[in-house]
């Protein structure tokens, strides 16, 4: 089959278009052909190896699964040992734990895969996973409901175009912050105020403005975030940017620190797979209550290029690469 590859961590440069054998599943596990894949910031992190932390999970030296891609949307073409509730021919979608989506063919454990509905195409679901995923799960863990006021900063990317359209769907009044050129698209998404966020800083927000901030930006000073909840509401911190070692960790612990005994706390989010989620997500989707935002999509062929694009850190919504 065809396959993106990498031998050690590094840049796009690392990654090469190679010929390889179709992987066997094994129990519990699934065989599928690939649809599309959806790419992600984690796909740029396990590809550089950076936050170092991070080659305690993905491989030491160069990563144990070589081809990047999470987020998959694909046909069952065979079954390990002990998998029920899926058949051959079954389309499906779901996260695959160390990637293995930028190939022809990617093995998948059967208990992170939902079925894809019929009214949602396979680029479309391919973008749900982790994006839509983490939004789902940082507006469930700060409880939001109709009547909120949520600020989300950083909304034009993956998880913040999710974020404004599911706050919105949940009644909430979204706020939203992004780059100028961004503003009509967030706006259309559901945001009833949009910022500049070149222009308009965290201080000229009112003090305990919002019920919900959800940072996905990563880059403003914890105490400026704080300073926009009201008492009783919450900050939930997304990004997952940070030192070349440890990434985000001493933000976290800062965060920590800074919410103890605090009525306005700040809530890193470690968002994990939740298929009950997606299920979620894609009956939105199916139903036309939320779409993911697609800036692009790429064939497998040109699978590089959309990983440098990628890498470039300027992705509005998602990127795609279309497999089969």
């Amino acid at each position: 089959m065809d396959a993106w590859t990498q031998s050690r961590y590094g840049g796009v440069a690392e990654v090469a278009r190679t010929r390889t054998e179709i992987p066997a599943p094994a129990r519990g596990e699934v065989l599928l052909r690939v649809r599309a894949t959806g790419l992600n910031a984690a796909d740029r992190h396990i590809m550089t190896g950076e936050p170092l932390l991070l080659r305690s999970a993905f491989g030491w030296s160069r990563p144990k699964q070589p081809v990047r891609g999470i987020d998959v949307a694909g046909t069952v073409v065979a079954l390990g040992s002990e998998v029920s509730g899926f058949a051959v021919g079954d389309e499906v979608v779901g996260e695959i734990p160390a990637g293995g989506g930028l190939a022809e063919y990617a093995i998948a454990p059967a208990d992170r895969l939902v079925p894809r509905p019929a009214p949602v195409d396979p680029v479309t679901a391919a973008a749900l996973p982790i994006a839509g995923g983490t939004a789902w799960q940082a507006l469930d863990r700060a409880a939001v409901s109709a009547g909120d006021r949520v600020l989300v900063l950083g909304a034009s990317g993956g998880v913040g175009t999710f974020a404004v359209q599911l706050a919105a769907l949940r009644g909430a009044e979204v706020h939203a912050s992004c780059s100028e050129r961004n503003r009509p698209l967030v706006a259309s998404l559901g945001a009833s105020v949009t910022y500049d966020r070149r222009a308009v800083s965290l201080a000229d927000l009112p003090e305990s403005g919002f019920d919900v901030v959800v940072d996905i930006a990563g880059d403003s000073p914890l105490r400026a975030v704080r300073r926009l909840v009201r008492d009783g509401g919450s900050a939930i911190l997304i990004a997952g940017e940070g030192g070349r070692v440890l990434g985000p960790i001493p933000r976290v612990a800062r965060a920590a620190a800074l919410s103890l005994f605090s009525r306005r706390p700040l809530r890193p989010l470690a968002a994990t797979a939740k298929p009950e989620a997606l299920r979620e997500l894609l009956a939105l989707a199916a139903d036309g209550r939320i779409a993911p935002v697609i800036e692009r999509t790429w064939p497998l062929a040109e699978a590089g290029a959309a990983l440098a694009h990628l890498a470039a850190g300027r992705t509005v919504g998602k990127v795609v690469v279309t497999v089969g």
